[in-house]
């Protein structure tokens, strides 16, 4: 999915709101090439992170440390993040961001195939949109023993 392809028209976006698009094409193709260099260039240096599992991980390198290892044991993970809405408030210097994700990868008993809603906090420091803090809910998931709960 490319920023400007959603409801909305480039023409009616905000700068910033372009940009906090493009940053997240740019960190969606990061995820897919395993670039944990690039995810962390997204992040703020108090980047939260509350996954789909209910995991918190705080901090820039606790969370780049946390997808080198998801990539190491998972080589065809894949995670797509795909903007509903962003909403700007200029003067703070935030923005928010309303989606929905996907992943899916491989396990030894099936293809495990993820997804669900995410909101996202976005901070512009030094004239840079980096992301602040992620929850993600999971909404569906298919596929293997992974899917059968986090109570099981």
């Amino acid at each position: 999915m490319h920023a400007c392809d959603n409801k909305q028209d480039a023409e009616e976006m905000s700068s910033d709101e372009l940009v906090i698009r493009e940053q997240r094409e740019l960190f969606n193709h990061a995820i897919a090439t395993h670039d944990t260099l690039s995810i962390g260039n997204s992040w703020m240096e108090g980047f939260s992170v509350l996954t789909s599992t209910d995991v918190a991980i705080d901090g820039k390198q606790e969370n780049i440390e946390s997808f080198a290892t998801h990539f190491k044991n998972r080589p065809d993970v894949v995670y797509v993040r795909s903007p509903d809405q962003v909403q700007v408030f200029e003067s703070w210097g935030m923005a928010s961001e309303y989606g929905h994700w996907e992943g899916s990868w491989s396990e030894g008993n099936g293809k495990i195939e993820i997804g669900g809603t995410y909101y996202a906090k976005w901070h512009k420091v030094d004239n840079q949109w980096l992301l602040r803090a992620e929850v993600y809910t999971p909404i569906h998931c298919k596929g293997g023993s992974y899917c059968e709960g986090l109570n099981n």
